[in-house]
C-alpha cells in the first residue's frame, strides 16, 4: 500500500478551495493523467455533501476509470474520498481545511492499492513525484481561480 501526506498554506480562503476541490467535472483541465470526471450522483444536505463520481486516469491507450464516493463534511471542513470499484482495491484520501488569515492551509492525506501488482510497484516508485504534481495543480487552479479570495 502506498501512503503520503502533504501539508500546504494556500492563498485562497477555505470555501473557494474547498468548492473548487468538490468540482470534480472540472479536473481534467487541470489534474495531471486525468483524462475525464463524471459526476453520477450529488446529493446536499444540511450538514454534508455526497458525490458519486468517475475519474478516468492514465494516458492516451492506458487508462483505467475508478468510481468513488466523495464526502464533505461541512461542520469538520473535512473531504473524504474513498474508491467504489476500478483498478484500485483500496482507497482512501483526506483533505483538511482550515482557514489561516484568509488563507488555507490544506492537509492531504492518501492510502491506495492497486488490484495489478505490477502497477503497484511503479506506482510506488513514483508515487511521491506523482503526488507533488497533483497538489501543485490543486494550487496553481486555487490561486489562478481566485488569487487572494
Amino acid at each position: 500500500m502506498s501512503s503520503a501526506s502533504i501539508k500546504k498554506i494556500i492563498s485562497c480562503n477555505k470555501e473557494n478551495l474547498i468548492e473548487m476541490i468538490l468540482d470534480i467535472e472540472k479536473y481534467p483541465l487541470f489534474v495531471p493523467w486525468c483524462l475525464d470526471g463524471k459526476v453520477h450522483e450529488r446529493i446536499e444536505t444540511e450538514d454534508f455533501i455526497e458525490i458519486k463520481a468517475d475519474l478516468k486516469v492514465g494516458k492516451r491507450f492506458i487508462n483505467e476509470i475508478y468510481s468513488s464516493l466523495v464526502l464533505y463534511s461541512k461542520k469538520k471542513d473535512l473531504v473524504t474520498v474513498t474508491n467504489i470499484e476500478g483498478p484500485l482495491k483500496f482507497l482512501k484520501n483526506e483533505w483538511k481545511f482550515k482557514e489561516i488569515n484568509n488563507n488555507t492551509q490544506l492537509e492531504f492525506t492518501i492510502d491506495f492499492e492497486l488490484k495489478n501488482n505490477f502497477f503497484n510497484m511503479i506506482m510506488k516508485k513514483y508515487f511521491h513525484l506523482g503526488l507533488n504534481k497533483i497538489t501543485d495543480a490543486f494550487e496553481e487552479r486555487a490561486i489562478k481561480l481566485y488569487k487572494k479570495c
